[in-house]
């Protein structure tokens, strides 16, 4: 198994035998900050692991003493006038680089979990929100921090947050911009789990969802994607369809002989 993918100074991919991938932010010297090297190099590592057969999991976490502290200030002083990216054209699909380096998660065929310590902000706070799972360290520091700098979040953060947070709790946080907890974060939805080593706790995650059907994963998180925006007919018609595709099926089959057997089970990668 290999990811087409080359590490740098921004991202780094380690491949587990497993089929969990380990991804870092890893600009640790700058808290991890997001510049345009970084969000290219997210795009690109998502491309990658969009890819790569093999691969069942991803974890997504900061190296250093953060996740991610948010937006480079320096990058945006550097965006005077003409230098500035047109924002409203379309580069990937119907987003832009920057809300394709946090949308990209929710759309990847394997599950990504966000391992999220220290400083989580801005746009850090979208990139964790783009995963399916977010563990987060209780005494972690989150915000919806663009307001404080005369901005709105912009990278697909209100696409991400719906099913995650209330409506008003949403707008209490873009509007004070205030620091929160992990603990928090749990009560109000951007937190999945806390955990004092939240590394350790979405790697075994990682690792139990990586031994199952990755047949079986990918039709579950795609059926999760639609769950907002389909009608009750097209989710019902879009269950039935999934799981006719699966059932008898080899890695099915596995699943079932597998677990009578109490035995690891063999799948072979979608």
């Amino acid at each position: 198994m290999t990811i087409p993918f080359t590490n740098n100074d921004r991202v780094t991919i380690e491949l587990e035998e497993c089929g969990v991938a380990q991804l870092r932010l890893a600009r640790a010297d700058k808290m991890n900050a997001l510049d345009i090297a970084m969000f290219e190099a997210l795009v690109e590592a998502g491309d990658a692991l969009a890819r790569s057969r093999g691969v069942r999991a991803v974890v997504l976490a900061g190296e250093g003493a953060c996740f991610c502290a948010g937006f480079d200030l320096a990058n945006f002083q550097s965006w005077q006038g003409a230098a500035a990216p047109d924002l409203c054209v379309r580069t990937h699909g119907e987003a832009n680089l920057f809300q394709q380096a946090a949308l990209q998660w929710r759309r990847l065929p394997m599950p990504v979990i966000a391992a999220v310590h220290g400083a989580c902000l801005g746009g850090g706070l979208q990139l964790a929100s783009g995963a399916d799972i977010r563990i987060v360290a209780p005494d972690a520091k989150l915000s919806i921090l663009e307001l404080k700098w005369g901005l709105v979040p912009d990278m697909a953060g209100f696409v991400l947050w719906r099913g995650l947070l209330r409506d008003d709790s949403l707008r209490e946080l873009l509007f004070s911009h205030r620091i929160f907890s992990g603990e928090e974060a749990l009560s109000l939805g951007l937190a999945t789990i806390t955990d004092p080593d939240p590394l350790a706790r979405a790697t075994a995650m990682a690792r139990a969802i990586a031994g199952q059907n990755p047949d079986a994963v990918h039709a579950a998180k795609a059926l999760a994607n639609r769950t907002l925006d389909a009608t009750a007919a097209e989710l019902l018609m879009a269950e039935s369809t999934a799981q006719a595709g699966l059932m008898w099926s080899p890695n099915q089959l596995e699943a079932v002989a597998s677990q009578m057997e109490k035995r690891a089970a063999r799948y072979i990668d979608p």
